[in-house]
C-alpha cells in the first residue's frame, strides 16, 4: 500500500487535523456544544482522582470502566442506546464476514466488553472457538449476562479478564482472527507496542489481527487518559517494527464510524504493504 494510501478516505479533513486537548479547540466544543460542558467537568474531576490512585494505565482504565459500568454498560464501551448497541455489533461482525471470517475459525477477541461484537462471533463460530479477554471485570459480568440472554452457552465462548498484552497464557499459532475495537483509542502507546509485541506468537501463519484506533493527521495527542489520538504511519511503522506486516484498511473508512483500522499479520497478505 502507497504511504499516503491512509490519508486518501472522506473523513473529514478539518476533523483529522483537530487537536482535541488544545484549549482553543476545547473553547469551541464547549461554546458550540454547551450541554457536554458538565458530563467534560465530571471526566476530568474523576480523571484527576484516578491519576493520583493509579499510576499504571491499565489500572487507571480498569478504574474508569467500572465507574462507567456501574452507570450504564452499553455506555461504558461507547454504545449508549441500546440502538447503537446493536449497530456497532453487526458493523463489526458484517466486516469480518465480508473478509472471511468462517465458523471454523478460531478468534480472539481484545477487549471483547459486554460482547457488543462478541456475541455475533459466538453464534457464527463453532463451539469453544471464541476467546474474549477485558481489563474490567465489572463489563465481563454483562459479557456472561449477554451470552445467557442470547442463549448461547452451549457455543461454550471463553472469558477471562487480563492484567496485560503479553498474551502470554494463549497458545502459539491458535487464532485465525484476533480483534480489537476501541481498544487502542484508550491506549498510551507502551501499551499498543506491548500488544504487537506478542500478536504474531498467537496468530497462526495465515491468520490476521484487526485494530481501530482515532486517527489525527495533525500533532498525536490525548484528552484526559481515556482517548488517544493517533497517526497512522505511526502504527503502522510500530508494527513493522516488530516484524509484523501491516495495512491500514480503506474499506472501512467507508463505515459510518469515527475510527480507523489497521490490520496486520505475520505473513504477507493480498493488499499488505
Amino acid at each position: 500500500m502507497p504511504e499516503n494510501a491512509a490519508h486518501s478516505s472522506p473523513k473529514s479533513k478539518k476533523k483529522l487535523a483537530s487537536n482535541r486537548s488544545s484549549l482553543g479547540h476545547k473553547i469551541t466544543y464547549a461554546l458550540r456544544n454547551p450541554g457536554r460542558i458538565a458530563p467534560y467537568l465530571r471526566r476530568s474531576g474523576r480523571d484527576t482522582v484516578l491519576r493520583w490512585k493509579h499510576r499504571d494505565h491499565v489500572a487507571y482504565y480498569r478504574a474508569v470502566m467500572a465507574s462507567d459500568t456501574q452507570r450504564n454498560p452499553g455506555g461504558a464501551i461507547g454504545s449508549p442506546t441500546r440502538e447503537r448497541w446493536l449497530a456497532l455489533g453487526q458493523m463489526q461482525f458484517d466486516y469480518l464476514i465480508e473478509h472471511g471470517l468462517r465458523p471454523e475459525h478460531r478468534m480472539l477477541e481484545i477487549g471483547c466488553g459486554n460482547l457488543r461484537g462478541g456475541w455475533r462471533f459466538i453464534q457464527h463460530l463453532n463451539s469453544g472457538h471464541y476467546y474474549g479477554i477485558d481489563i474490567s471485570p465489572d463489563i465481563l459480568m454483562h459479557a456472561k449476562k449477554t451470552v445467557t440472554e442470547r442463549g448461547l452457552q452451549d457455543k461454550l465462548p471463553h472469558l477471562t479478564i487480563t492484567g496485560d498484552l503479553t498474551l502470554d497464557f494463549l497458545p502459539s499459532e491458535h487464532f485465525d482472527v484476533v480483534h480489537a475495537h476501541s481498544v487502542f483509542s484508550h491506549s498510551p502507546l507502551h501499551v499498543i507496542d506491548e500488544c504487537l509485541s506478542h500478536i504474531g506468537r498467537v496468530l497462526t501463519p495465515s491468520g490476521f489481527f484487526d485494530f481501530t484506533f482515532d486517527r489525527t493527521e495533525g500533532t498525536e495527542h490525548q484528552v484526559l487518559r481515556e482517548d488517544f489520538y493517533y497517526r497512522t504511519e505511526t502504527l503502522l511503522d510500530l508494527a513493522r517494527q516488530r516484524g509484523l506486516y501491516a495495512q491500514f484498511m480503506t474499506d472501512w473508512e467507508r463505515r459510518p464510524h469515527g475510527q480507523s483500522k489497521i490490520r496486520v499479520s505475520r505473513t504477507p497478505l493480498p493488499g499488505t504493504a
